[in-house]
């Protein structure tokens, strides 16, 4: 309804996006982060690419659930020394498996466009807030502060709360991790489609065509002819702009890497050879009638 004022309970959340003199602490963190995990391996491990999706979020689950157990431990009437015992211990699971939690989860911040940082630090801040509480429960607990341990701990919990909250706008709202490239299997061309004359395409210089409402990015490599979907699936970075390579193995097809945040695809079958992207770019099939050539999903 025009003039409805928006009464979404959480609409402040937008405006971290614009903050932008979060801008520099960011920078200073991304370029840790690089410096500190330099071997590109690694920082594909932890940003899940083995796995085909952003490792953070199932990361998470242990350090939240035994965080939560620990508070629901602590909220039972007439709790003894063996639940306080229990609820410790959670607590000490919690921030043990955080540190994993802690570098996937920077590791994606890294290669996240500046908006998204800028939220993902607010986040980031809120759940290092939320450990430092916990740590001082622990501390609380061993002396036998018991009533300022448990309260401690639930204003950890609080923060934790806010975290997650911070987290889930970050990735469903600002779609970090998200799969850039599904809508192309939804919209991209199931039947044959003409995209243009195989003889006006360079060598091994990808260049962009349209399939339908699909940028494609079309490689052609002697006799063969390679099809992608342009927008890379990390962050839709146009991969027409991007840099090929060529693996060591004879008659393997060439490496195509975004140019927005570096990662690296195959074009042969667009499997990820690098992150930060962890969905396969989608790809098509090719054939040439006449000269002109047509393509579609695979």
């Amino acid at each position: 309804m025009r003039g409805s004022p928006d009464i979404r309970p959480f609409r402040a959340l937008d405006h971290i996006a614009d903050w932008s003199w979060l801008d520099k602490p960011a920078k200073t963190v991304r370029k840790a982060v690089f410096k500190v995990f330099s071997n590109r391996q690694v920082r594909d491990v932890l940003h899940g690419v083995w796995l085909g999706h952003p490792l953070h979020p199932m990361s998470v689950q242990v350090p939240i659930g035994a965080f939560l157990s620990a508070g629901v431990v602590d909220a039972l009437p007439d709790s003894g020394p063996g639940e306080r015992r229990v609820a410790g211990s959670l607590i000490t699971m919690g921030v043990l498996t955080s540190l994993p939690a802690a570098l996937s989860g920077l590791t994606d911040f890294a290669q996240g466009q500046p908006d998204q940082q800028r939220t993902g630090l607010v986040h980031a801040t809120a759940n290092s807030a939320a450990l430092a509480c916990y740590l001082v429960s622990l501390r609380q607990r061993a002396r036998g502060r018991q009533a300022a341990a448990v309260a401690t701990g639930w204003a950890g919990l609080t923060l934790l709360a806010t975290g997650g909250l911070l987290g889930g706008h970050l990735s469903y709202h600002q779609a970090n991790g998200a799969n850039q490239a599904e809508d192309v299997l939804h919209i991209g061309p199931r039947e044959w489609t003409e995209i243009g004359n195989v003889h006006d395409l360079p060598d091994r210089v990808p260049v962009q065509r349209m399939a339908g409402e699909v940028p494609v990015v079309v490689l052609r490599d002697g006799e063969d002819t390679h099809v992608l979907a342009d927008r890379c699936s990390h962050a839709s970075g146009p991969l027409h702009e991007g840099t090929l390579s060529w693996p060591a193995g004879p008659g393997e097809a060439p490496c195509l890497e975004c140019p927005w945040h570096g990662s690296v695809f195959r074009v042969g079958d667009g499997s990820v050879v690098h992150g930060p992207a962890t969905a396969p770019q989608p790809g098509f099939h090719t054939r040439v009638v006449g000269d002109r050539l047509q393509i579609r999903l695979r």
